[in-house]
């Protein structure tokens, strides 16, 4: 009986260790997201590609800015941002963009190696990079960041429509410098600012752009954006004052029914012989009305009209355009998104040109989408 009880023992010590290490098991590895996120940091994305058919030779005139293909399928954007961006304290953020429309969207200088069309060449642009520092109300951000103009922006997700308007390619796309803006408010933030101009990484002269602007929230279904932008545009002694004016509005009618309104002025000072100075101007309005059909079905029409009444924006004087376009969406999923689009330009003057060689006062295209959002 001794020794029986003696080998029970003996055999429970040893299976005591086996028994613990069957039953725990290994601590979880941290997946990225989790570590970034513990961290502050945050990382989003996004791949946007498509199909552009147009019944006229956009490599003659053409009034986009990033859908300029006659016929054919493109890696349009691959964007990245990661960012930090706390409450309090310092941060920053560093926005990527990969594709065919980051030719278009080079601050100056631009890229060696520009085309025959002097467009920049390369696929790749720090869209924006800057430091910040928040504290209470304030926040100031300094470095390269995007405009306060518009409706539209150039990351692709966040615009309604495939195509991007005339007025979007009639603002800047960034600005070098610094930025506050001021929260006085829950429905009321306001923005002040200095840089070196529309699209300038080091700036062509010695003058300066101010920057103002206000985000007004004064009820829950509206917003409004008010911008502008004024200083010297130009290389010296060439320089003129350029002057932008923009107000953007939204408003929800209903829960599936929103409406959209833009207006934009903008002015240019160019110098002539003896000192003296003529200004040419140009301004447009858009409107958006976007319905959700079912919450996986969107539908979007969106018309504008640009008076460009001096030519300083497409080199025709005295001419107007005007433009509609029908977007449809399908959002599979919180990460995809299929969209199709038709879209009418018209000019007052035969600007456009087909493919023989004859000019025209219209244009129309044809786009497919796809956008996986990450």
């Amino acid at each position: 009986m001794k020794k029986l009880l003696l080998a029970s023992a003996v055999s429970a010590l040893f299976a005591a260790p086996a028994t613990v290490l069957a039953q725990a098991k290994p601590a979880p590895v941290p997946t990225l997201d989790k570590i970034l996120e513990a961290s502050g940091i945050s990382v989003s994305g996004y791949i946007d590609a498509g199909y552009t058919h147009s019944d006229r030779n956009q490599a003659a005139f053409t009034t986009r800015v990033f859908d300029t293909q006659n016929n054919s399928f493109g890696l349009n954007q691959f964007g990245l941002t990661v960012a930090k961006q706390p409450k309090e304290g310092f941060g920053g953020l560093v926005n990527l963009t990969v594709g065919r429309d980051a030719q278009f969207i080079h601050s100056s200088p631009e890229p060696a190696g520009n085309n025959a069309a002097g467009q920049a060449s390369s696929m790749f642009d720090v869209t924006q990079a800057f430091l910040q520092y928040a504290g209470g109300p304030l926040t100031v951000i300094a470095g390269k960041f995007v405009t306060l103009q518009g409706s539209e922006v150039i990351w692709s997700p966040t615009n309604p429509n495939i195509s991007r308007s005339i007025l979007f390619g009639a603002i800047p796309f960034t600005h070098t410098g610094v930025r506050a803006t001021w929260a006085a408010s829950d429905t009321v933030s306001l923005i002040a600012g200095v840089n070196n101009g529309w699209d300038q990484l080091t700036d062509a002269n010695k003058g300066k752009t101010l920057e103002l602007g206000a985000t007004l929230n004064p009820i829950k279904p509206l917003s409004i954006t008010l911008s502008g932008y004024s200083g010297k545009e130009g290389v010296t002694p060439n320089e003129g004052t350029r002057t932008s004016l923009n107000a953007v509005a939204s408003y929800t009618i209903i829960d599936p029914l929103s409406v959209g309104l833009e207006f934009l002025s903008v002015s240019q000072d160019i110098p002539g012989a003896g000192g003296s100075t003529t200004k040419a101007k140009y301004t447009g309005f858009a409107g958006y009305i976007t319905y959700m059909f079912t919450p996986k079905f969107r539908g979007v029409v969106r018309a504008e009209s640009f008076d460009d009444k001096d030519g300083v924006h497409f080199g025709t004087a005295g001419t107007k355009y005007k433009e509609v376009t029908l977007t449809g969406a399908f959002l599979a999923s919180d990460s995809f998104e299929a969209r199709v689009e038709g879209r009418r330009d018209n000019a007052t003057n035969t600007k456009f040109t087909d493919f023989a060689g004859a000019a025209s006062k219209t244009m129309t295209t044809l786009a497919l989408q796809g956008l996986y959002k990450f």
